[in-house]
């Protein structure tokens, strides 16, 4: 198993066809899937980063068969968890977490490049060395009591001097691209990789754009896919599509609710009414960092950079309204 900790976000779930009744949503799902292998596509899948993981692929004129094709992903993941799993002792990033001078393989120094980029970009609001913050407000890797404003200083400290890097916020949309790059390598045009994230492209079995549901961000939802505030359809491109929320993971205390996403520039958690971003880009691993960056800065400045930015498409839902780009 291939163990991250599955950043938090709010569920993507593939739709096939509509008005099905939802007992017998499995009956037609197995259909459309049998239906689909027999045009030539094939789904392999797992255990991930801390969850599952599903790969739907058009296998038709692919010349490495099914079992290849899946041990190629397997190997694949076990690369990334090697690299950038903070759970593996012996990855790289947690040895370098740890103080240990190890040597950097060329998946690291490569998203360790598109992070540093994104930290520009957003002004520090995305940044991969705040895992002293997450840590020291409870949501990393230890549980702790509420933090002091020393202890918050101290964390912004480490943050500066870059102690220990986190890259959840953006290995899930990463590991996507990786798998869809060597589907591409084998000569797959239709495809769809579900690794937390998604990447996907082409046609469904069915022959139409894939179609993806964005789960309605409420605290009572706690079953993903049960509740949906909409749906994107893709215009057969390709595609990330990432969501990122606070509605699933926040803690309450004396009365103040605190969320997940915390704002490297202040070293706080977040306070905006935002309540999920779902983002739609030209790859996985930008619409995973847009995703988080999103979180952090607000309905506001998401809508207004989505809007100045062509290529990116979002959904910004808020305790009052859903907002999508002109092309969601």
């Amino acid at each position: 198993m291939h163990n991250f900790t599955r950043k938090s976000s709010t569920f993507v779930q593939i739709l096939w066809p509509k008005n099905m009744k939802s007992r017998l949503f499995t009956a037609i799902f197995v259909l459309v899937l049998a239906y689909g292998c027999s045009r030539g596509y094939e789904s392999v899948g797992g255990y991930a980063q801390g969850g599952t993981y599903s790969v739907k692929y058009n296998a038709a004129g692919v010349q490495p068969g099914r079992e290849e094709i899946a041990a190629a992903i397997d190997a694949i993941l076990d690369s990334i968890d090697v690299t950038f799993s903070g759970y593996n002792k012996k990855s790289i990033l947690s040895r370098r977490n740890a103080g240990e001078d190890v040597p950097r393989n060329a998946m690291f120094i490569e998203l360790e490049q598109i992070s540093e980029e994104y930290r520009i970009l957003s002004g520090g609001a995305f940044d991969i060395a705040a895992a002293p913050l997450f840590d020291v407000w409870g949501f990393g890797f230890k549980s702790g009591e509420m933090p002091s404003d020393e202890e918050v200083a101290a964390a912004m400290e480490r943050c500066k001097a870059r102690e220990v890097l986190n890259f959840n916020a953006i290995a899930q949309g990463y590991t996507c691209d990786k798998v869809a790059a060597y589907l591409h390598s084998i000569g797959v045009h239709d495809m769809l990789v579900d690794i937390g994230e998604i990447y996907l492209e082409g046609l469904n079995p069915g022959g139409k754009p894939w179609t993806i549901g964005i789960d309605t961000p409420s605290d009572d939802n706690v079953t993903p896919g049960s509740s949906l505030s909409g749906t994107w359809v893709s215009d057969g491109g390709a595609h990330g599509v990432v969501t990122s929320g606070n509605y699933r993971k926040f803690y309450i205390r004396d009365g103040h609710k605190y969320a997940h996403t915390i704002d490297p520039r202040t070293g706080c958690p977040v306070e905006h009414n935002l309540l999920s971003a779902t983002v739609i880009a030209p790859t996985a691993t930008e619409a995973d960092a847009l995703a988080t960056f999103f979180m952090v800065i607000g309905f506001e400045q998401a809508r207004s950079w989505v809007e100045a930015h062509p290529g990116i498409e979002a959904c910004l839902i808020t305790s009052d309204d859903i907002w999508r780009s002109e092309g969601f």
